[in-house]
């Protein structure tokens, strides 16, 4: 991931960009139009901020430009570069599958062993019908927890547990980045206005 300070930078452009050409686009607009104008842009640009090298920002470039009305903006924020990120996401995601494939393997290994580790130390012991009933009790909280993990962040239906931990943690950089570009954008506005 870049440092935060450039990733703050590129948003913020790509975000002004977005914004000026909703105002220029319609005069006048409802509080719901503009809200989710400028939803959709703080979106994309950041998404555009990260060049397509995440998930999370594939699948929110591709649904904000399947919608007609949003691709003026997308197209705008985007730019020329945006050819070159639909390229990297369709190569990045042949790519990520293969890696993705070969951790599952290799995960599935090490589960196999621990597996039969735990069946002999099971046959060893005789668990109690308690640690069972825990066992399955907390592997349910854990899968619906993933769950609403999957649908929280943006292609997250698509991925398996080890990559959606990983690209939910750059999913909160990435929104704590906006959040404080937001933040300094309306002291510095508030700031303006005061004067």
């Amino acid at each position: 991931m870049r440092p935060p300070t450039s990733l703050k930078r590129e948003f913020l452009r790509k975000w002004i960009m977005g914004l000026q050409l909703c105002s220029s686009s319609k005069k006048e607009m409802s509080f719901v139009e503009r809200k989710k104008a400028i939803k959709l842009s703080a979106d994309v640009a950041m998404a555009s901020a990260r060049n397509a090298a995440t998930r999370w920002s594939r699948a929110l470039i591709s649904k904000a430009s399947k919608d007609d009305s949003n691709k003026g903006i997308v197209e705008c924020i985007l730019g020329p570069d945006l050819e070159s990120l639909k390229g990297a996401s369709l190569s990045m995601d042949l790519h990520s599958n293969k890696n993705i494939s070969k951790k599952i393997l290799s995960k599935k290994n090490i589960s196999k062993k621990i597996l039969r580790k735990s069946r002999s130390i099971r046959q060893a012991k005789k668990s109690c019908s308690q640690k069972v009933m825990a066992s399955s009790i907390a592997k349910r909280l854990v899968k619906k927890r993933t769950q609403v993990l999957k649908s929280l962040v943006p292609g997250g239906e698509s991925m398996t547990e080890f990559s959606l931990i990983e690209e939910t943690l750059d999913y909160i950089l990435s929104l704590r980045a906006q959040v404080d570009v937001m933040r300094h954008l309306a002291n510095a506005t508030e700031l303006l206005n005061r004067k």
